[in-house]
């Protein structure tokens, strides 16, 4: 297993119950896999540019550890959902 690091930005607008049920189904996604960190939200922030005429948005950095496949399947699974604005995953091993 890798150490991976999983920072997603979710639309602002969304109310605190659905962004946690969201935060909630990315760790579940990553524990069938692998195993979740906790979750570090940042909260609110402003974005360098506006995406979807929006210039904030919700913060929240995940570290896990997996095999290689994981991060497919996970990056698949963020582009479609539309409350995701945008997403990265960093390998940490990688030198």
């Amino acid at each position: 297993m890798r150490d991976y690091e999983l920072l997603f930005v979710l639309d602002p607008t969304l109310d605190e119950e659905t962004k946690a049920n969201l935060i909630e189904t990315v760790k579940s996604v990553i524990n069938a896999g692998g195993e979740a960190g906790e979750a570090d939200v940042w909260g609110e922030r402003r974005l360098a540019y506006s995406i979807n005429k929006k210039n904030t948005g919700y913060y929240v950095v995940l570290p896990f550890k997996a095999d290689a496949e994981l991060p497919k399947e996970l990056d698949r699974r963020l582009r479609i959902n539309e409350n995701v604005m945008r997403h990265i995953i960093v390998c940490q091993d990688e030198e």
